[in-house]
């Protein structure tokens, strides 16, 4: 696969980089839209950028062109789980003429599949972790285990990516691999710019973000939503996200005798999803484990009241004062007085907290892609002014 040169603000590129994904829009996700958003951004920027996934289904495109870079999709199985065997990524990944090799997300076996063929054909190549919480107790627990099977390939990875600060010191003890082959480079929490004559929420909207995964914890949310109800008559609940446990939330509201306050879908225009997430009164994301959330840094960036779970890097951004915590531990009537309370007493505004963005991110990576590209520390300068001046 032949990279394509791609003209973005005007400044060319020589630099080609392959994105190597288990999952990519269409699909909805943390790791697709940090992909997508990468991509949209190197594009942008004149970086020839092309994306590898996977389509474990068979019914997606196998070549098409997705914001402005060519993205190829090769064959996963199985198509009911989220394994991702895709062995076709090899023999891409050596013939992909390109100068770095950029692997997101180790959970899969997408991940060792590219970097063994990125190391066999001599293709420096970088790893960003994007840790997170998984619905089967036996994949959540046999996380330290993989990573360590994955040892012997992320130690010749020329950079291993955080995208929170507490990754580095996890993973580098982890590993045994010293903090200085690690790097954080956090997501970006900006979505599209939210239009002016964007209607307000009916009534009290509380958003539950998210996949519609057990381990995400929205069944919490709904739980507690009887006890919201009767404190706040019109509030009501979208959970923002689809995946395998849609069916299960369902049949909970209705247990719960709830359902006509209720609604489960995705939204997948981006613009809309803008619009609809900041007439929220309130968002929460009650995970057993995120690393660096999007969906969370955007309500937070949105203004959105966020009530997130306290643990990984959920507390982290309640530490950073981006968003308030509670335990998981808790009881489904203190989450209610929670989630009462942040709607009632929404925390004041802070203009002193700076949320990370998509351009801060993909800056931060395309400093990264020339340091370890081998065109000489004179191009990347000479790329840096360009980028500036354009």
């Amino acid at each position: 696969m032949t990279a394509l040169p791609h003209q973005g603000d005007g400044v060319a590129s020589s630099l080609r980089i392959l994105q190597v994904t288990p999952t990519y829009a269409p699909e909805v996700g943390g790791v697709a839209t940090c992909v997508s958003e990468v991509t949209r951004g190197l594009v942008a920027r004149g970086v020839a950028v092309d994306v590898l996934t996977v389509d474990p289904t068979g019914r997606l495109s196998r070549r098409e062109t997705m914001y402005g870079a060519p993205v190829r999709r090769v064959r996963g199985w199985p198509s009911g789980a989220d394994y991702r065997f895709a062995p076709a990524i090899s023999g891409q990944v050596r013939h992909g003429n390109c100068d770095i090799v950029h692997v997101q997300c180790y959970q899969t076996l997408v991940a060792p599949i590219a970097m063994l063929a990125a190391a066999r054909a001599r293709i420096p190549y970088v790893l960003t972790f994007h840790g997170g919480g998984h619905s089967s107790r036996w994949r959540h627990a046999s996380r330290r285990k993989q990573l360590q099977v994955l040892r012997p390939l992320l130690a010749r990875a020329a950079r291993l990516i955080a995208t929170a600060d507490w990754e580095v010191d996890y993973y580098s003890t982890l590993l045994e691999l010293p903090a200085e082959r690690f790097v954080v480079i956090p997501n970006g929490g900006d979505l599209p710019q939210v239009p002016e004559h964007a209607t307000p929420a009916n009534g009290t909207l509380i958003v539950s973000i998210g996949r519609a995964e057990r381990y995400k914890g929205h069944h919490r949310v709904l739980a507690a939503l009887p006890g919201v109800i009767r404190e706040v008559p019109d509030a009501r609940l979208w959970v923002a996200g689809e995946g395998p446990y849609a069916a299960e939330l369902a049949a909970l509201a209705q247990t719960l005798g709830i359902s006509d306050r209720v609604e489960i879908r995705a939204e997948r225009d981006r613009e809309q999803y803008a619009a609809l997430l900041a007439g929220a009164s309130l968002a929460t994301l009650l995970s057993e484990f995120e690393t660096h959330p999007i969906a969370a840094l955007e309500a937070i960036t949105l203004g959105v009241p966020t009530l997130v779970a306290d643990n990984s890097g959920l507390a982290e951004l309640a530490q950073k004062g981006f968003a308030h915590s509670v335990p998981l531990g808790d009881s489904d009537a203190a989450h209610a007085r929670a989630m009462v309370e942040m709607i009632r007493r929404p925390p004041p505004p802070r203009p002193d907290i700076v949320m990370p963005t998509w351009d801060q991110c993909v800056d931060s990576l395309v400093d990264l892609y020339w340091s370890l590209s081998g065109h000489g520390a004179a191009q990347h300068l000479d790329h840096r002014s360009a980028r500036r001046d354009a």
